[in-house]
């Protein structure tokens, strides 16, 4: 037993760093790839930069529905900015060495983030159920506290437990290849390079995502199955046309983010490949912060009027 303990101990230490291997399989499209995911990168800050600031800036975007959203774009680019950078590097400079550290910093980073989006966007289908179906008292629910104090919640109300899932993972002993064939320090991929039994810890993976993702997941449901019902009970059709406008893009948000995310943790291990996991994952954590500058502006009228304030359009 105290051999076992030795070794695991050693391998454990002897394990000073990760090679993510990302797209090494594609040696001809490294300039390529490069060039579109910094694009991609670009679009995210430029785009959900641009959201975050009229938000703040202009006074008829002054309500809990853009107060959410502002927070929500600037998530967007933080978000991001766990994973593009180092995969730019990688790909610019063909090094893809990460360091143990480094990689639990980007995987808790990655957690934290991930959980505050999906409770962020349960918040947000809150608000829009308090001003569907509750809208004579929406100004006395939603007043800027409450905002405030939701906000604040989603940010700081899973760290506790994303630290300790972080440093669960990488308290495991470490062993054999140190390749990880992902485009980032992710769970599953270190999963794979781990030694001994591994099952408590897979459950507690599955355990955050019940608490961090289902559960968000399930409240937005029931908030807009609540949301839909009192729609479809207006009398008047232009009054449901605006009702829904107010919610498409949050919902087109929602089946983006979560659907990716379910596919990705939920499905059974017998259909997991390494092509589909990447990208898959790049889905959920570059695609979607991509897109939501674009779900927002494009199907918003208050938006699309703040932004031609800006450039005088």
């Amino acid at each position: 037993m105290n051999t076992q303990n030795t070794m695991a101990f050693s391998n454990l230490t002897d394990m000073v760093e990760f090679i993510l291997l990302g797209f090494s399989d594609l040696p001809s499209l490294q300039g390529i790839l490069f060039g579109i995911f910094l694009v991609i990168y670009l679009s995210i800050l430029i785009g959900n930069g641009l959201i975050l600031v009229i938000t703040k800036v202009d006074p008829a975007l002054q309500t809990p529905m853009y107060f959410f959203l502002g927070n929500f774009s600037f998530l967007e680019i933080c978000y991001t900015s766990v994973t593009l950078p180092r995969m730019l590097m990688n790909l610019w400079t063909q090094k893809r060495n990460i360091s143990l550290l480094a990689c639990a910093v980007q995987l808790g980073f990655l957690l934290i983030l991930g959980g505050t989006e999906c409770l962020l966007l349960g918040v947000m289908a809150y608000d829009r159920y308090v001003a569907i179906c509750k809208p004579l008292n929406y100004p006395l629910i939603m007043n800027h506290k409450v905002c405030v104090q939701l906000v604040l919640a989603s940010w700081v109300g899973g760290v506790p437990v994303q630290i300790g899932q972080t440093y669960q993972i990488f308290s495991l002993p470490f062993c054999g290849s140190n390749k990880l064939n992902h485009v980032f320090c992710d769970i599953h991929p270190l999963f794979k390079v781990a030694c001994g039994d591994i099952s408590l810890n897979e459950f507690s993976v599955y355990a955050d995502a019940v608490l961090f993702a289902m559960v968000p997941f399930l409240l937005i449901l029931g908030s807009y199955f609540k949301i839909i019902s009192t729609i479809l009970k207006l009398p008047s059709a232009t009054g449901r046309s605006k009702a829904f406008s107010t919610c498409s893009s949050h919902l087109i948000v929602v089946a983006l983010f979560f659907g990716s995310a379910i596919i990705m943790n939920l499905r059974p291990k017998s259909t997991h490949t390494e092509g589909k996991d990447k990208i898959l994952a790049l889905f959920y954590t570059i695609v979607t912060p991509m897109f939501n500058p674009l779900i927002y502006s494009l199907r918003n009228k208050d938006v699309i009027a703040a932004m031609k304030k800006i450039f005088q359009i």
